[in-house]
């Protein structure tokens, strides 16, 4: 055979083959290839708004944090407040109950020097009665009665 028949024969070989190649075989490649390349771009994107979502929760949590912190704080204050209020309110009703306390022991004390002055003219009474009745019955004389007032007075 000659040379020039074998090469176009494969020429002609050749480019049938390539022509299959681009026409059945290529396509496909080329597809999964551009398939491909959209699943990684899509997973880039969604990447990247995960990022970026991720990003905007951190943000989100650390309002919130610090929200909380300002609700314990206004919270812890306020139970402060509350608890002031309760001592002072208990220190009140102590001061008041502690003042009805001594009024009443007052009054109490009033009364029994009330009751012990009634009880102390009750005795003086009956003394001065008796006194009386002793210079009565003892015929007047100055010396006698003064020494019955005397011993009234030391009996007083």
């Amino acid at each position: 055979m000659n040379l020039n028949a074998t090469l176009i024969a494969q020429i002609v070989v050749f480019m049938i083959l390539w022509w299959f190649t681009m026409k059945f075989v290529w396509p496909p490649i080329t597809k999964a290839l551009d398939e491909r390349a959209s699943k990684i771009a899509e997973g880039l994107a969604a990447a990247d708004k995960a990022k970026s979502e991720l990003a905007s929760a951190n943000q989100r949590v650390q309002q919130e944090l610090a929200q909380s912190r300002e609700d314990i704080a206004k919270r812890i204050s306020d139970a402060e407040k509350r608890g002031q209020a309760l001592v002072e309110e208990a220190k009140s009703r102590a001061s008041a109950e502690a003042s009805k306390i001594v009024g009443d022991a007052k009054a109490e004390a009033e009364q029994l020097i009330v009751q012990a002055r009634e009880a102390l003219r009750e005795q003086v009474a009956a003394l001065a009665v008796k006194g009386a009745e002793q210079i009565l019955r003892r015929e007047v004389n100055q010396q006698v009665h003064n020494d019955l007032l005397n011993r009234l007075k030391s009996e007083l």
